[in-house]
């Protein structure tokens, strides 16, 4: 998801903060307006006519240059390896994908690609010139239109003037940020304002003041800029107070004091996950991070793991009979985000049928930030084994971030609905955006809306709840006082969320 609070890792949407050796939650692919489309090679398979009778026809090659709908990205494929480069109409830099292919193709062309220090990801054929792609660790699709050859500037060393780093930056932005209007920020007259101040002598630490100034105003936890380990900027929301060790001791001992003193909680994933019955049958799940739960933080690791934990949590005695649980009340108020799947993969414990989690599109018009892709339906389906049905309550605040905040809408189809209490959520949703700027830094911006089934989104304000309490306030911190979670049990307690 996702951001602010520390350095995040790179499996979906990470945390903002250094650019993460593996890929965030939202690395992009593909490239922006370049060459025209063209048809499927001489490769491709042949009519039916030209084989003997029932004779298979040749799967087609996904071999050569693609372009992305949206997110500014080509992408090749030659000789089993699958490259990306990060396009604007100024620039075509070497992206941060690189895949070896693993195994045979499919039958029907299909390739899969590992990625060092990052999730999997598949190509697959979609249709003459079209093809679709997609991350393990990710929810939806890119889809991909084949293209000409790659552009000359694509193989050229790129410039590391300040004035052309200055240039990529704004220009990415330009071309797909998608909540200029939304923000009142006139990105033209902030190229204006600032593009003045760059010259060829300009040095690092004021090129990174610049770049900072000119994303601060966004107030948006998926913007970032990395000029190394110890000088980097992430964006937030007005008012959010990002954690500190010793803040988090805080908020451990205030919900251990709620949670009852002879209250036995168990944890997996490092700690991430955690667990605990309540009187009354009542559930308390916490969940703080959508990735790194193991050591060895490999995406296959953190769905192993969690799939342990959440094999442990909904066992048939908690879901079914006379021992199962009368409410859950599910803990997000101090979530970092991570792997949008990973949040699915806890959505299908909490019901027995399928839904609509959200409607995934992106700004794919350099020119026009109203325009964007297909809507991408994201469903939740039932897990098979046992799934919780009960009164459930959501726990959120400004700390929800990102993956967190993704995995709280895609419960807002589910059937009973849950209540949410406590504060908004931070209000970002889309997958990072994880680009490269010529001089070696870094930086990100979302370019993506997450949709609900009659068509808005929650970018910038939240996640509302329905209950509305104080999280982590001084005064609740200081008296040990926890009201969100004391609303839940109330309620739950009740018969019902």
């Amino acid at each position: 998801m996702s951001d602010p609070a520390t350095p995040r890792p790179a499996t979906g949407r990470p945390p903002a903060g250094p650019r993460p050796p593996r890929r965030p939650r939202a690395t992009a692919l593909l490239a922006a307006a370049l060459a025209a489309v063209t048809a499927l090679p001489a490769c491709a398979a042949p009519a039916a006519s030209a084989h003997p009778a029932g004779a298979r026809a040749a799967a087609p090659s996904l071999d050569g240059v693609w372009r992305t709908d949206g997110y500014g990205t080509l992408v090749t494929i030659k000789d089993g390896t699958l490259k990306t480069y990060e396009t604007t109409a100024v620039s075509c830099l070497p992206g941060a994908v690189t895949g070896v292919r693993a195994g045979a193709p499919g039958a029907d062309g299909t390739l899969r690609f590992t990625v060092p220090d990052s999730a999997p990801l598949t190509v697959a054929p979609a249709g003459a010139g079209r093809a679709r792609m997609a991350f393990a660790d990710n929810t939806g699709h890119h889809t991909l239109h084949r293209a000409g050859a790659l552009p000359g500037r694509c193989g050229a060393r790129p410039a590391d003037d300040p004035r052309a780093v200055f240039d990529v930056f704004w220009q990415t932005y330009a071309e797909n940020y998608p909540f200029f209007r939304a923000k009142g920020i006139d990105w033209n007259a902030v190229r204006e304002r600032y593009r003045p101040r760059i010259t060829a002598g300009t040095t690092d630490a004021e090129l990174f003041a610049v770049l900072r100034a000119m994303i601060d105003p966004l107030h948006d936890a998926h913007t970032r800029v990395v000029a190394g380990p110890d000088r980097w900027f992430a964006g937030k929301r007005p008012g959010t107070v990002l954690p500190t060790p010793a803040f988090t001791a805080r908020v451990d001992a205030a919900l251990a004091a709620n949670l009852g003193p002879h209250t036995v909680r168990r944890q997996w994933a490092q700690g991430k996950l955690s667990y605990a019955d309540l009187p009354g049958q009542i559930g308390y799940f916490r969940v703080t991070q959508f990735a790194g739960y193991t050591e060895k933080g490999d995406y296959a690791g953190d769905v192993a793991e969690l799939d342990r934990a959440l094999d442990a949590i909904f066992t048939r005695a908690r879901t079914q009979g006379p021992t199962a649980l009368r409410g859950l009340v599910l803990d997000l108020r101090l979530n970092g985000g991570g792997s949008d799947a990973l949040g699915l993969r806890i959505a299908s414990r909490l019901t027995d049928r399928p839904y609509l989690a959200y409607r995934k599109r992106a700004r794919n018009d350099p020119a026009d930030a109203r325009k964007f892709t297909a809507p991408e339906p994201v469903p939740v389906r039932p897990h098979r084994g046992p799934v919780y049905t009960g009164p459930l309550t959501v726990l959120t605040g400004r700390l929800t971030i990102s993956a967190g905040e993704g995995f709280t809408q895609s419960l807002l189809g589910r059937s009973p609905a849950p209540t949410r209490i406590g504060e908004n959520t931070q209000g970002v949703f889309s997958d990072v955006l994880e680009r490269a700027l010529p001089n070696g830094w870094h930086f990100g911006l979302p370019n993506e809306e997450f949709l609900t089934a009659d068509g808005r989104t929650f970018d910038g304000p939240g996640i509302p709840p329905a209950v509305r309490t104080p999280v982590f306030t001084e005064a609740e911190l200081s008296a040990r006082r926890d009201t969100a979670l004391s609303r839940a049990r109330e309620l739950l307690g009740r018969g019902g969320a």
